[in-house]
């Protein structure tokens, strides 16, 4: 993306509730559901956002997970909302490997035309996982490219 913008900052666990939906808790495979709010600071600024996953444990510390998110706030001081879809796997050392990605056309109020994707690494028991996401917005692009014609 040539206006691509590269943003950092933290975010928290604000509350994680997990279920069970099948076979069992000792069972392996099996499926869960996370209903998860996070706050973010730095580049995204969002308190409250509403997450959910679909979690696979293939053991009891290992397997993969894929969600979407609802982040209400700023990205770098522009106002509004945008939806992510996340994908990424856990290992037996506790350690989560996460991607995201803008859902096309969801971005709203400041945030209309945003495009972009990110990451994390999240070690469990950490309280602060941080993360990177690289961004546009493509009402931003367009005025620049006017710009450069005129």
């Amino acid at each position: 993306m040539p206006g691509t913008r590269t943003t950092t900052g933290h975010f928290t666990f604000a509350d994680w509730q997990e279920r069970v939906i099948g076979p069992g808790e000792d069972a392996n495979p099996r499926l869960a559901h996370a209903s998860v709010r996070n706050t973010f600071t730095g580049g995204i600024e969002a308190a409250g956002t509403n997450c959910e996953y679909t979690i696979v444990y293939v053991t009891a510390k290992t397997g993969s997970f894929s969600g979407m998110e609802l982040i209400t706030g700023r990205v770098e001081g522009r106002e509004g909302s945008f939806a992510v879809e996340e994908r990424g796997f856990f290992g037996e050392d506790g350690t989560v490997h996460c991607t995201f990605q803008v859902v096309p056309g969801s971005g709203s109020g400041g945030l209309t035309g945003l495009a972009g994707e990110g990451g994390f690494t999240a070690r469990h028991g950490e309280p602060s996982v941080a993360y990177r996401f690289a961004y546009e917005v493509a009402e931003e692009s367009a005025r620049t490219e006017l710009r450069g014609s005129a």
